[in-house]
């Protein structure tokens, strides 16, 4: 036999027989011919291909015990940012579920649609209006003055719209910004 036994590359690595048969089977050792495992070889390419962490918690060590790779503080912070990410994306679904966050387009998309109802409520008033306008002025003058007056609904709706239109244009400046 020109290697180590299962046996033996177990008590040389400090892991379990079954962890020795997985990474056998998935490749991580290298083998002789006759079955026997190349130590030296084999610790240079489970080092090269497993998770620095799995090695750490395989070995029971924490990090002052750890053998790996010289330089896992790459991984590590790349795992700590994974979770992070999740944590947050979580957080927000559940956030979202509850009814305190709201899709942004459809947010814009809402405010929009009721300020041109808006709008268009405005723009349709002085025509709704200046008639009943027209009769309550009139009204007023002939009661203040004794005198029969005629207000004309028609001068009435284009003076309101003049001054509606006058005062939209100054609302269509106004911008929304949810950002």
């Amino acid at each position: 036999m020109e290697g180590m036994s299962e046996r033996e590359y177990s008590a040389h690595s400090g892991l379990s027989r079954g962890a020795i048969q997985k990474a056998r089977k998935a490749g991580r050792l290298v083998v002789y011919s006759d079955g026997s495992i190349n130590a030296a070889a084999s610790d240079v390419r489970r080092a090269d291909m497993t998770d620095p962490d799995q090695q750490r918690r395989s070995t029971g060590g924490g990090d002052s015990s750890f053998s790996g790779p010289a330089d896992s503080s790459s991984y590590l912070k790349a795992r700590t940012a994974l979770t992070v990410y999740q944590a947050q994306d979580k957080q927000l679904g559940i956030q979202k579920k509850k009814g305190a966050l709201v899709d942004r387009a459809r947010a814009e998309a809402l405010v929009f649609r009721l300020a041109r109802q808006e709008r268009d409520t405005w723009v349709t008033w002085p025509a709704r209006v200046s008639a009943l306008m027209a009769a309550e002025v009139a009204l007023g003058v002939e009661k203040q003055t004794g005198t029969p007056v005629i207000i004309e609904a028609a001068i009435l709706q284009r003076v309101l719209e003049a001054h509606v239109r006058q005062h939209l244009e100054a609302l269509a400046d106004l911008r929304v910004s949810l950002g």
